[in-house]
């Protein structure tokens, strides 16, 4: 419980403006001009926050200061981003205007605060628009013109986590899910490591405490192994490197409870399993950038010599950087006392770019604006997401999806004739390839000899390809090769194309409409085109008239928009075969066939009692079990309003997580009614060694032991091992955890996992 004492606040802000000065003095020295706009832009903060506080009970002025001190100690940047931090919620939490901003600390400071403020409250949408991706579209627009925009919106998200708990529990889900949606994978494509490893560490903290905990246990119980690795892997390799006459620094550090968690979710490994649990980074200091790589590779084959390398786990991120500009080399060795370990070789600078990302980047280039910076990876990007947001015609939705779904994209490196490296996204196309050299040669691609084999314009290439492109005068785009190609570049170029093929026909499409509307007694106004463009589901002006023109919109099309289409019959069941198209169970164990024909007293139909405690808000809708995620009783779950009813999700599942992200208006709070017992369909995954009488023990401990109902079970074996997936009825989590831990204990299961 925060106690309110204003004497020991007011000293505390002013520590805290202290401990940011000196942060900014320690980057660089601050010339005179930055000092006095610093200390002008914390004065105003302080006053403009005067008398607010957050919901833990703090000053406001709190979480600006500690944003900027984010901004500046933990990611290196320096006194603009500061002052933009300290000033970053006064336009729209306070009076103050973004031009009075403007004519106190200039245009960049403004437009980095504008770029970080949400989007007006009142703005209108369609039901189906979500605001929420609206505010993202505007940050990564924001982020183009200015990356301050998002360094700092990344700043002010992690001190938001990290404040979390003073918020309500639905709050909690939604920022968290916020986070996990957008702000995780742009810390990730950025390169902040360190950034987006603690946002993953809370995300999960909050979504799924229970795993959470388990494993932050385990690994705590692991620490005693620390002392032996150090004693059998870190002091032979300081010996090695002092002997071989380098300058080095080494660090060690244990795998996050997330990266521990997600191991082993996707690779369905046990804890101990976890061969990369400990690594250790030899950073390498004093080198020119000439000899980076031939030490990096020296020092590789030094411990190589000593310690038994993994092959499958080398990595070479030295001769082809990541895309965020992460370069360093990875392998994993075999320590004496029987553990794999990670080791990371990199430089000085590389481990500043590995740290920071996208960051150091900028902060090079703005302390050395007179050098030409070649295949600048930042601006390269940032160029990229210009081009897609500004050209595409979709919905902030999608595009937010589409945007966050590239963050992750790996990456291929493909070589022309002449032996240039192209570097695409994985799953990349020779069209892609073809665009990406030049758009004419994409526009009149036909094919390409892939490492000397002729194939077509489709076809997917891989690391290493080396791609001459054919083509022919007589070709250009149509709508088919979108299929044909994946990245934003290619299809914005195709769109383009077709686009200014479209317009040409705008004219015939407008007559044949009017002619269509005369026929049909229709006014020609704006309000009735706008409720033809809703009823076809195209808001694009051009992509109707030209539809209009080849036929592919009808007179009839337009007479069904306006109600003025002759009626067709419509489909009807006999009342005795309808059961027939409808679920013979449900979710939830209740016979639905046998509600069909019960009846209360007054003739209405039973309605089923619901296992679930929503909001009184919400207490009329019907509600049901997500089966993306199957809740079962003893889970933390939250409802999602959708088409009328209530799904009830687990808090940690993916689609869960979008949806709060992106309609935070749908969200209702849900918990289990006390007493409830509901059976709920629920599958687990399970591993096994192959033996006879191994289906028969797993369906006797299930059916005859647990007294549990199955709805289906499969067990297939290969080469030895077996797998399978049962699907049953649980009442509640606990139930679950002991059908789990008894399954574990029959001969020959190894593994067996909720799905």
């Amino acid at each position: 419980m925060y106690v309110i004492d204003e004497e020991r606040e007011e000293s505390e802000i002013q520590a805290r403006y202290d401990e940011l000065y000196a942060a900014c003095q320690a980057l660089k020295p601050l010339s005179p001009e930055e000092e006095a706009n610093l200390l002008r832009a914390y004065q105003l903060a302080k006053k403009a926050h005067a008398g607010t506080r957050r919901k833990s009970g703090e000053p406001y002025i709190f979480h600006p200061l500690a944003v900027a001190l984010i901004a500046v100690k933990e990611v290196g940047l320096g006194p603009i981003a500061a002052i933009s931090a300290l000033l970053h919620d006064v336009v729209e939490d306070t009076d103050i205007t973004l031009e009075e901003l403007r004519i106190l600390f200039g245009d960049r400071v403004a437009t980095i605060v504008d770029g970080v403020t949400k989007i007006d409250d009142v703005m209108v949408m369609q039901q189906t628009e979500s605001k929420q991706a609206e505010n993202y579209r505007k940050i990564l627009l924001s982020m183009c013109n200015d990356a301050y925009v998002i360094f700092l919106k990344l700043c002010d998200r992690l001190h938001n986590m990290r404040t979390l708990d003073s918020m309500k529990e639905t709050k909690q889900f939604i920022i968290a899910s916020e986070t996990s949606y957008l702000y995780v994978p742009l810390a990730h494509r950025l390169g902040l490591y360190t950034i987006k490893t603690e946002l993953e560490e809370l995300v999960m903290k909050y979504t799924n405490p229970e795993k959470y905990n388990e494993i932050a246990a385990k690994i705590a119980e692991t620490a005693r192994q620390g002392s032996q690795l150090h004693q059998c892997l870190v002091e032979p390799v300081k010996q090695m490197l002092q002997q071989a006459g380098c300058q080095f620094t080494v660090k060690t550090r244990v795998k996050s409870v997330y990266s521990c968690w997600k191991k082993i979710e996707t690779k369905h490994v046990a804890f101990e399993e976890i061969y990369d649990l400990y690594a250790m980074r030899i950073i390498l200091n004093g080198l020119p950038r000439d000899r980076e790589k031939e030490e990096c590779f020296k020092v590789y084959s030094l411990i190589s010599d000593h310690f038994e390398p993994n092959p499958t786990r080398f990595r070479d991120w030295i001769t082809h950087p990541k895309n965020n500009g992460y370069e360093s080399l990875h392998t994993t060795v075999m320590t004496p006392i029987g553990r794999w370990v990670e080791i990371q070789i990199r430089t000085q600078r590389m481990d500043t770019i590995a740290e920071k990302g996208m960051a150091a980047h900028f902060l090079y280039k703005e302390a050395h604006p007179e050098e030409e910076l070649d295949n600048n990876p930042v601006e390269e990007w940032l160029q990229q997401i210009r081009t897609s947001l500004e050209q595409s015609d979709k919905s902030a939705l999608d595009l937010v999806e589409e945007f966050k779904e590239a963050l992750y994209t790996k990456e291929i490196y493909l070589f022309t004739p002449k032996g240039r490296t192209i570097t695409l996204p994985s799953r990349s196309t020779v069209l892609d390839f073809a665009y990406a050299i030049h758009t004419d040669l994409g526009h009149h691609c036909i094919g390409a000899k892939v490492n000397a084999r002729v194939v077509s314009r489709g076809e997917r290439l891989h690391t290493g390809d080396q791609v001459q492109v054919l083509t022919t005068n007589n070709t250009l785009p149509t709508q088919e090769w979108l299929s044909q190609c994946t990245t934003p570049r290619a299809k914005e170029a195709i769109k383009d194309l077709l686009r200014a093929h479209k317009k040409e026909h705008s004219q015939e499409g407008r007559r044949r409409l009017g002619s269509y509307y005369e026929k049909l007694h229709i006014k020609d106004t704006p309000q009735n085109w706008g409720q033809l463009k809703r009823f076809l589901g195209n808001p694009s002006d051009t992509d109707i008239l030209y539809d209009l023109a080849v036929g592919i919109v009808t007179e009839h099309h337009v007479a069904q928009c306006f109600g003025k289409a002759r009626p067709t019959p419509n489909l009807l069941f006999l009342t005795q075969y309808k059961d027939l198209f409808d679920s013979a169970g449900s979710p939830s164990g209740i016979d639905t066939a046998r509600l069909k024909t019960e009846r209360t007293a007054d003739g209405s139909q039973p309605t089923p009692p619901t296992p679930f405690l929503l909001d009184k808000d919400y207490e009329h809708l019907p509600t049901a079990p997500a089966p993306c995620c199957k809740p079962v009783q003893g889970d933390q779950v939250v409802g999602i309003v959708q088409d009328g009813k209530i799904m009830v999700h687990r808090t940690n599942c993916r689609i869960a997580m979008r949806e709060m992200a992106n309609h935070e208006n749908h969200i209702v709070r849900a918990k289990w009614r006390p007493g409830e017992q509901p059976s709920l369909l629920t599958g687990l995954a399970l591993t096994a060694i192959d033996r006879k009488g191994l289906l028969q023990d797993i369906t006797r401990l299930i059916s005859d032991d647990m007294d549990l109902n199955m709805r289906a079970i499969t067990l297939e074996a290969s080469e030895g091992v077996g797998r399978g997936i049962i699907m049953l009825y649980i009442n509640n989590l606990d139930h679950l955890s002991s059908l789990i831990d008894k399954l574990r204990g029959i001969n020959g299961i190894e593994e067996v996992r909720r799905i």
